[in-house]
């Protein structure tokens, strides 16, 4: 078996069970709490309050797979006035003091207490589908919270699909993830988050548990799992990544240069908005890859890198996307499992799923992997680890040559304010960083950072793609960078058609060489070459400022405890202007 049940993993000393995990654990024994499969939570799913039946068919493959039912058809569960996570609502166990730990688990009994006086159901579910690499996931949650359930079983795979498998993978010294939900708990302690209802993520990372009180989005369940998983990974020496990854082969290319690059892959790691889906799932890059070329998809979400092995590997089967570009009748909904805050309309009678957030912001789905064409569940080491950023001050792709200054990049990684959010022309110039596109990292920032140092030095190259537009007059005024020229350079970077050329104001980093990149896209140098920015002087000034707040973010983080490192870090991050 991979991960470890209770017992095994803390029989040495049963007193080492931390309290959550004995909380939780003791809550997923009760005889009371009933089983339940992927087709018995999708029939109670369907008589909740909440959720709403439609016309549209479960993409076959998966219904059968989950074991539904011939005809069976997509959900719609509506949460209310929360359509997205909840950030305020976290709190960390394993970072409190003992008067605050004390207080918190106090509160957690009673709020089982309570939940407890409620009709209880479970599931199990592996995690990874890797052999090399499975968990095994037990949710918790009451009976009319069912839809959560199914689609936690719909995201991840039903233990019983894997049940062979799983048995002959390796063992891990890793506890099993533990998942307990409950809606209906309440408190007035101001402690606690508050938006309209009490909320509460309660992780800890240690122990693989979280507790997801007050909060009904799915989300919540589906990435607080995950992020467990990832950190699973994380103590096993693997790199969490929140990113897509896909490999090309190029064997099979009549060109005969392409079929020298043999199998590529390239990881691409952004916020959203800026194209990691894109990039990831394109078909053929916008038509630049070369006749004869095949795709694999590993994922566009969440994936672990394995330095040692040389291998990338899968967690979950499905895709959680965002609905907002899919109009009623586009192709991708005859992959759909389930919705969430989603319209229905009728169309010929039938009702159907409404997308492009004309309800509410954030709709999202879970769609089976299919949509993405030919997949796997490991693929070949990232020969190239792409950043995506909104950074004006960037050229559309920059090669860094410097290990540190391409994981400085990654741990800074920023977005930026905008003009619709309420906030001063001051508040406007901050960056906003989430390092490596990761919201969901529990564990400290210095140990993925170490992470992504060996992933370069295994022999990964570092890449930025500005996804905003480039500097034309001002950080407003921009020449635009289409999606296709960015799929273009993706190609070309696989294919390695581009020369380099140092850039003179950040050592460390590369920028492509006018005539090389010419050749692909013409008139490049015109629109993107910092040399020839109009207010240049306001240019430089902004580029150094970026950097300085890349450093100070750097520096007000918990990598001070890792100085040399940190060290290295701002260093690379130095700009010469």
């Amino acid at each position: 078996m991979a991960s470890l049940a209770s017992h095994d993993y803390y029989r040495d000393d049963m007193t080492k069970m931390p309290p959550l995990r004995s909380i939780a654990q003791t809550l997923c024994l009760d005889k009371r709490v009933r089983k339940v499969t992927a087709a018995e939570a999708y029939e109670l799913a369907k008589r909740q309050h909440d959720v709403m039946d439609t016309d549209l068919p479960i993409y076959p493959a998966a219904a059968k797979r989950l074991g539904l039912p011939e005809g069976a058809t997509v959900l719609n569960n509506c949460h209310g006035r929360i359509v997205g996570r909840t950030a305020l609502a976290r709190r960390f166990y394993t970072r409190m003091e003992a008067v605050e730990r004390r207080k918190v688990e106090s509160d957690l009994r009673e709020a089982v207490y309570a939940m407890q006086r409620y009709p209880l159901i479970k599931a199990e579910a592996i995690l990874g589908l890797d052999t090399d690499l499975m968990i095994k996931a037990t949710i918790v949650g009451t009976e009319d919270d069912a839809v959560n359930i199914f689609n936690w079983l719909a995201n991840f795979t039903p233990y019983e699909e894997l049940t062979e498998a799983y048995a002959k993978s390796p063992k891990l010294p890793i506890p099993d993830i533990l998942v307990v939900g409950f809606n209906q708990w309440t408190t007035t302690d101001p402690y606690y988050h508050n938006a309209g209802g009490s909320q509460l993520a309660l992780v800890d990372e240690d122990a693989n548990v979280i507790f997801n009180l007050g909060m009904r989005y799915f989300g919540e369940r589906k990435k607080g799992t995950l992020t467990l998983a990832w950190t699973s990974g994380m103590r096993l020496g693997l790199a969490a990544c929140h990113g897509g990854i896909k490999e090309i082969d190029f064997s099979g290319c009549a060109d005969a240069k392409a079929q020298d690059m043999g199998k590529r892959s390239i990881a691409f790691f952004g916020l959203s908005g800026t194209g990691k889906s894109s990039h990831t799932n394109s078909h053929d890059n916008g038509g630049t890859l070369p006749a004869g070329f095949s795709k694999v998809v590993l994922h566009d979400d969440a994936f672990q890198i394995d330095c040692e092995n040389k291998v990338c590997r899968v967690w979950e089967p499905t895709l959680f996307d965002k609905t907002d570009s899919r109009p009623t009748g586009h192709p991708d909904w005859r992959y759909m499992i389930s919705t969430m805050n989603l319209g229905l309309t009728e169309v010929d009678g039938k009702v159907l799923p409404l997308g492009q957030d004309v309800r509410n912001p954030n709709g999202r789905a879970l769609i089976d992997r299919d949509l993405l064409g030919a997949y796997v569940n490991r693929c070949s080491f990232p020969n190239l680890m792409v950043w995506l950023m909104k950074d004006t001050c960037l050229p559309p792709v920059v090669r860094f040559t410097d290990k540190h200054l391409a994981v400085a990049m990654g741990a800074s990684l920023m977005t930026r304010r905008n003009l619709a959010e309420n906030v001063s022309e001051e508040e406007l110039k901050k960056l906003v960083f989430e390092p490596f596109a990761n919201p969901f990292r529990v564990y400290e920032l210095w140990k993925d950072v170490e992470a992504f140092v060996k992933v370069f030095e295994a022999g990964a190259v570092g890449y930025t793609f500005n996804s905003v537009g480039f500097w034309k007059t001002s950080d407003r005024e921009l020449q635009k960078i289409p999606l296709q020229s960015s799929l273009t350079l993706q190609t070309a970077l696989l294919l390695e058609r581009l020369e380099w050329e140092d850039w003179d104001l950040l050592p460390g980093a590369q920028l492509p060489k006018a005539d090389s990149v010419e050749k692909l896209l013409p008139g490049y140098a015109a629109l993107y070459d910092p040399s020839r920015v109009e207010n240049r002087d306001r240019y430089l000034e902004t580029l150094k400022d970026r950097f300085h707040q890349r450093r100070v973010y750097l520096q007000n983080s918990d990598l001070h405890n890792r100085p040399d490192l940190l060290m290295r870090l701002v260093n690379a991050l130095m700009v010469r202007a």
